[in-house]
Parts: C-alpha cells; structure tokens; sequence
C-alpha cells in the first residue's frame, strides 16, 4: 500500500475521534508487515488522563488480532501542521517496530520519517 491511501485511511480515522474537550481530532492507520490496516481515533476523557491517542488504539486493535510487525504509521488530524506521535505512543511503537516509517501530513504535504529517527533512544527491558 503507498502511503498516500495510508494517509486517505488515517484522515477517514480522524473522522470517528471522540475529542469534546479539544476539538483535536487525530486518526492513525497502522499497516502491518502482512500488509493488513488497522486505523484509530484519539478518544478524550474528561479524565485526561484516560485519554486514548489514536496510534495507541490501532496498536492495541492490531496486537489484539496478533500483529506485532508493523511498517508504517500515517497520522492525520484537523490541527495545523504535522501531527507527530506523542511520546507515550512513541514508547508504544518502538516496542514493536522502532524502525517503522512514521508518514505524517499536513493537509498538503505528505513526509515520511523513522521512528528511530524521531525517538532514538527508547526504554527497554
């Protein structure tokens, strides 16, 4: 799949997210290594705390099914400029594939980047 539709997937994603509290409405679409798709919305709690950012529910939707390989994430939303992964999602990312492609846009331009390049230095166990 090229990214441009892994980006198409990741705004239709924005669409769902349930953001009454920021109006920051962010869709990912995850693309596995057997080239499966599984998108995600970020989902506001009042308690922000329990706030779920949307790369975090396409992970826990593709590891729920078995994927743990993944290629490349799109990120899209209705914000200004690029969308990059918080770093909770970071963390949660590089777990799996900390050399994936994070595809990010702004609505006009489409870019690529490692995650090893924007998070070099993960925790592990």
């Amino acid at each position: 799949m090229d990214y441009i539709e892994l980006v198409k997937i990741a705004y239709t994603a924005a669409g769902m997210a349930y953001a009454p509290y920021s109006d920051a409405k962010v869709g990912a679409a995850l693309l596995t290594d057997d080239g499966s798709v599984y998108t995600g919305c970020n989902i506001e709690n009042s308690s922000y705390g329990a706030t779920i950012c949307a790369e975090r529910a396409a992970v826990s939707k593709a590891v729920s099914d078995g994927k743990r390989s993944f290629t490349a994430i799109a990120i899209a939303s209705n914000l200004d400029g690029f969308t990059y992964p918080c770093g909770i999602c970071r963390q949660v990312l590089a777990e799996f594939s900390p050399d994936m492609d994070i595809v990010l846009c702004d609505g006009n331009e489409i870019k690529a980047v490692r995650l090893s390049e924007i998070f070099p230095n993960a925790f592990k166990l």
